[in-house]
């Protein structure tokens, strides 16, 4: 069973940087991949990043609205995974959450409740 929360959302002003966090719950973060998306008002779910475990090369994967913006890394051993966000846009206002998964792009096994982030000036 896979546990995961979110934290590190907040109100910025366009431009500015977060950086969130997703503390994991498990005996074993490295088998896991572990992705964030994101639920808009109104808008689909969209998937933001996802970074691989670690069976083999790291691979990552970026939304094409966010890349070059924002970053995804893990740190097995302290079990978290992070998504830094710079250059933030008031399109970028959603609740974020961390998933995990068997593979980037499967079915989550787990998610957490999620982090509101909001853009305004």
């Amino acid at each position: 069973q896979v546990q995961l929360v979110e934290s590190g959302g907040g109100l910025v002003q366009p431009g500015d940087s977060l950086r969130l966090s997703c503390t994991v719950s498990t005996f074993a973060l490295d088998y896991y991949a572990i992705g964030w998306f994101r639920q808009a008002p109104g808008k689909e779910r969209e998937g933001v990043s996802c970074i691989s475990g670690n069976g083999g090369s790291t691979r990552i994967t970026y939304a094409e609205s966010v890349k070059g913006r924002f970053t995804i890394s893990r740190d097995n051993r302290k079990k978290m995974v992070y998504l830094r966000m710079n250059g933030l846009d008031p399109e970028d206002t959603a609740v974020y959450y961390c998933a995990a998964y068997v593979r980037c792009g499967g079915d989550a096994v787990g998610w957490g409740q999620g982090t509101q982030v909001t853009v305004s000036s």
